[in-house]
């Protein structure tokens, strides 16, 4: 059994695995809703071998990572995910890193890399810039798009948080086919992500996070000083690739976010891939990261 390892930030104990030597190169592969660490597992001994030193957390209420006090707001906003980041590098004493995730993870990514970009070598971020602007998230978007958020409108109501909290399998697994529609996942690898639901927190910080999104619920003021600096949209500066699945069945293309990034860019399309990029096409996510860190020298 891989090695389970803690360590503790101003508001939570986040639970990470560790691979490959601490000398090595620094990469921070973060998970997106509703996925876990374990997106990642193909990727991490293709990385090792590029000579990466490999750090998969679980985000705040997944799995093994608590929160330190029963009264902090169980926030699954940006800015919460963007701090809990950055404040684990710090407690790693990681100076700098190249960071990849996508969904949630990317957008803590992406947050770390336009306000901390020092501490960023280079980014790969799935969806390409997908930090919120929260000021117009009540601009109504294409009908297409709007479907495809059914989930989010249903997490708004009490029923919502009611159905996640009684169906969460069902739900969940249901999103992964939806989408991920060439995806043909087995029990087992929804049974092993799955795990990480049962969290206490879990509930809670998805409800905050996809009502805070649409300015439907307070923020966290411990992290109100970051939500307001993305209320800019802030340019991203460092080395960047992009990913976009031709298959993914919540996001269409991306690469019209170019603009926003003023570093090296590049956007990439992963075919037959819905929106899992790296645990449906591990290699190629792999080859991203080693290829971003090559855009950055």
């Amino acid at each position: 059994m891989e090695q389970l390892y803690k360590i503790t930030t101003s508001q939570l104990e986040i639970a990470y695995h560790a691979y490959g030597d601490k000398e090595g190169w620094p990469c921070i592969l973060s998970h997106g809703f509703p996925y876990d660490v374990h997106c990642y597992d193909e990727c991490v001994n293709l990385l090792i071998d590029a000579g990466a030193y490999v750090i998969v957390p679980y985000l705040r209420g997944y799995g093994p990572t608590r929160f330190l006090s029963k009264d902090t707001l169980r926030s699954g906003e940006q800015a919460a995910l963007a701090n809990d980041l950055i404040e684990l590098m710090d407690a790693l004493s990681i100076e700098n890193a190249v960071l990849a995730g996508y969904d949630w993870g990317g957008r803590a990514s992406c947050i770390v890399a336009a306000l901390w970009p020092e501490r960023v070598n280079a980014l790969v971020s799935g969806n390409s810039y997908n930090i919120q602007d929260i000021r117009r998230s009540m601009e109504p978007a294409p009908a297409s798009e709007e479907a495809s958020y059914w989930y989010q409108y249903y997490f708004h109501s009490e029923r919502g948080r009611r159905g996640l909290e009684t169906n969460r399998r069902e739900i969940l697994r249901l999103l992964w086919q939806m989408w991920s529609p060439t995806w043909n996942f087995s029990d087992a690898e929804f049974d092993t992500t799955a795990a990480s639901f049962n969290n206490a927190d879990f509930v809670e910080v998805v409800i905050h996070s996809y009502r805070h999104r649409f300015g439907l619920v307070a923020g966290d003021p411990a992290v109100s000083q970051i939500e307001l600096q993305l209320e800019t949209q802030p340019v991203i500066p460092v080395a960047t690739i992009t990913i976009d699945g031709e298959v993914d069945g919540v996001s269409g293309s991306t690469a019209h976010h170019a603009h926003k990034f003023s570093g090296p860019h590049q956007h990439r399309y992963f075919k037959n891939a819905g929106h899992n990029l790296p645990q449906e096409k591990p290699r190629e996510w792999a080859q991203a990261i080693i290829d971003a860190r090559e855009l950055a020298n």
